[in-house]
């Protein structure tokens, strides 16, 4: 077994018409022993800017930890909020720098640009990019999880259809994985 797939979960993020979604479960066990039922993996970084972290649980409070003081500082320097995509390039430089000694996390970051246009995009351990204009997965119900998103998944969705899809894609997918579940939360923007 994985040190990724140590604590279990699963995440999601989905684009819609000028809005996004993004999902997680909220387990948090040790390999097939749950511990709680109310863990945190969806982080507001600013009010149009999310990241969701799944992996090592350690890892994903310490990342969390990290990008947060680093966003202060942007604001701090720059005196505005950072761009979605300047976010996945700080978020790409952390891990990569790590790369010898990774953090076992692999995060999605959703955000909306000035324009009002979604921005989803994923990376794996040592900070590789991968930008979608659908979906994005991260976890150990990933491929689960790719499977009711391209059977559900539309294009150009409201925010109320987008929620019913993403939330119907996490549940029908968790219940394929043991070490993920016990909820979910999702946050619509």
């Amino acid at each position: 077994m994985s040190i990724t797939s140590y604590n279990g979960s699963a995440l999601i993020a989905m684009v819609g018409k000028d809005c996004f979604a993004i999902a997680s479960d909220r387990r948090l066990g040790v390999n097939f022993q749950t511990i709680a039922c109310d863990f945190q993996r969806i982080f507001k970084i600013h009010d149009t800017l999310y990241i969701g972290l799944s992996g090592l649980a350690t890892d994903v409070q310490t990342m969390h930890q990290r990008l947060q003081f680093r966003h202060k500082l942007y604001q701090l320097r720059e005196e505005r909020n950072m761009r979605p995509e300047t976010f996945a390039s700080l978020v790409s430089a952390i891990l990569y720098e790590k790369r010898f000694g990774p953090y076992f996390c692999e995060p999605i970051i959703a955000g909306l640009n000035e324009d009002g246009t979604p921005f989803i995009c994923t990376t794996d351990l040592i900070g590789a990019k991968q930008l979608s204009k659908d979906f994005v997965v991260s976890g150990t119900a990933s491929e689960s999880l790719y499977g009711a998103c391209e059977s559900m998944y539309k294009p150009d969705l409201g925010p109320d259809e987008l929620f019913e899809v993403i939330s119907q894609a996490l549940l029908s997918s968790v219940d394929r994985d043991c070490i993920s579940g016990w909820g979910g939360i999702v946050h619509v923007v």
